[in-house]
This record gives structure tokens, sequence and C-alpha cells, in this order.
């Protein structure tokens, strides 16, 4: 009688992922560990000291800027949030599709077929970029936009420091609905006017949508770029989400969520209220990403042909 192996190669592949994924996870926290040693060290040093003095992590804003964050930049933040999820989920579901269970093909021009998974995702990319469209333009009418785009040269060494009194664990003393600190405003700035782009113009290179008989413009703009950008772009957007939760809910929950979700200098349950709701929403909204229902959205807009299962 032969002997039968231990396990089958996909629960081989299974085991091999968990290892390298506690391995990986172990390395983390040795990695943090080791950061937050150093910064601490750092501090101890008189340079590094006066540094942080000189420099506590922010500067001034302008004279003229607005106070306080207001009401409609709460809305947006929520509207970010919600499609920014579903789109994560569409485009990771679309990348391990081998075979696509429905297909979607534009009544206007017949050549022009995807995914339904990947028509999801555009749907969604066009809302999102829509929402950020009137967000860009509400941030310079209102004149928010002091508070994300640096105003002095000052906002360089300000990060520094406040990313090395991250790092210690000793966390920048701010108050976000007066000000942020510069780490916090290159970050901002980053997504809002790097990432975001990046994001859009790699997406709508790799679509359906592109004039794929655009010769030269895709010589010039050739899909192995936009492709080798996207990835990476969502990889830091889910970065950034994870960090700026974590520092929302570690560095004053209370008042932090009233600011972005309630539009109040307030240190009450009324924001954290909000964004229980806001949660409850977007998982409402990943719950109705269904069949049925994308379906029939999808269809007032193209055909749809469902693959019968096998």
């Amino acid at each position: 009688m032969s002997q039968q192996p231990d396990a089958s190669p996909a629960r081989r592949i299974r085991r091999s992922r968990w290892i390298a994924a506690g391995v990986a996870l172990v390395a983390l926290v040795v990695l943090a560990a080791v950061v937050v040693l150093v910064a601490r060290w750092l501090r101890t040093l008189e340079p590094v000291q006066s540094f942080l003095l000189q420099f506590p992590g922010e500067y001034p804003l302008p004279d003229g800027s607005p106070v306080g964050l207001p009401a409609w930049l709460g809305w947006q933040h929520f509207f970010n949030a919600f499609f920014l999820v579903l789109i994560v989920r569409t485009g990771l579901q679309s990348r391990a599709e081998k075979q696509p269970p429905a297909l979607w093909t534009s009544r206007r021009n017949r050549r022009r077929r995807m995914s339904l998974t990947v028509w999801l995702h555009l749907a969604l990319d066009l809302l999102w970029i829509v929402n950020g469209v009137l967000y860009v333009v509400l941030l310079f009418a209102t004149g928010q936009w002091v508070r994300i785009v640096p105003t002095s040269w000052d906002v360089f060494p300000n990060a520094i420091s406040a990313g090395l009194q991250y790092a210690s664990l000793d966390w920048p003393l701010e108050h976000a609905w007066l000000n942020y600190n510069s780490l916090q405003q290159l970050s901002y700035f980053a997504i809002v006017f790097l990432a975001a782009p990046l994001a859009i113009v790699s997406g709508a290179r790799m679509s359906a949508f592109w004039p794929r008989d655009a010769k030269r413009l895709n010589e010039l703009y050739p899909f192995s770029v936009a492709k080798a950008v996207h990835l990476p772009v969502m990889v830091f957007f889910i970065a950034f989400t994870v960090a700026h939760v974590t520092l929302v809910l570690a560095t004053d929950a209370l008042r932090n969520l009233n600011a972005m979700f309630a539009a109040r200098d307030a240190s009450d349950w009324v924001g954290f209220g909000i964004f229980a709701l806001a949660l409850l929403v977007i998982a409402g909204g990943w719950a109705l990403v269904r069949p049925a229902i994308v379906d029939r959205i999808a269809s007032a807009f193209g055909d749809v042909v469902r693959r019968s299962p096998r």
C-alpha cells in the first residue's frame, strides 16, 4: 500500500502563508519596538531637545485663516470613506476573479465589455471622483485649503519633530479644530493632491473606457506603467486609513470625532454617535453589494449577462 501524503498541496500552501504572515507580524512588532526605543533615546540628546523646542510639530496658519471645521467637511469625509471601502473591496475582487461570474457590455459600443465587478469598481470610482472634485472646490472656496497645503518651509522640520514625537509614544500636543500638525498636513496633502490623482489616472488607463486605438497615447502611457502604479497607490490609501483611524481614536477620540463628524469643538459623545452611525451605513453598503442589486443597477447602463454555474 502506497503511503499517502500528510497534507494536500493547497493545505501546505495555506500553512506556509500563515507561517509567513506570523513571521512578518513578529518582525513588524520587533521593528516597532526598536523604532520606539531609538526615538526615546534620541529625545534624551540635548541637540534633539533644542530642535523639538524650536520646532514643536506645527507652525501658525496665515492670518485670517478660518477657524474650525465646517459641516460640509464632515459629509465629504463620510462619503470619501464610504466610496473608498467599496472601491478597495471591488478592486481586490476583480484582481482575484479568474473567470468573472457576470459580464457588462455597453449598448453604445459592443466592444466595450468588462467584468461586472470591474464595472461596479469604475462606477464607484466615478462617484468618488465627483465627491473629490466637490471637496477640492469647497476647500479653496472656503479658505480651508490652508489647513492641508503647506504655506511655510517650516512644515518640514516640524513634520520631522511630530514624527519623532509619535515614534517615541510621547505624542505632540495638538488641537485639530484649530490646526493640524505638520506631519498631518503633509500626509493630507499627499493623499488629496498626489495619491488621489495617481489613482485616477492609473485606473483610467487600465479601464475598458481607455481609447485602445490611440497608438501614440498608448505608447506614451503604457498599460504596464499604470498597472505598476495602481496597486501601490491602493496600498498607500489603506495604510494611511489604518494610521489615520488609529491616531484619531488614540489621541482624544471624542474631541477628534466631534470635529470630524459633528463640526463641533467639544468632548461629548455626539461625534462618536455620528461616527457609529456612519460605520453602520458603510456596513450596509457593503452588504448591499450583491448580484440581485448590482445586476439591476448595471442593467440601466448596459447589458448584463451572468454566467451559469458549472
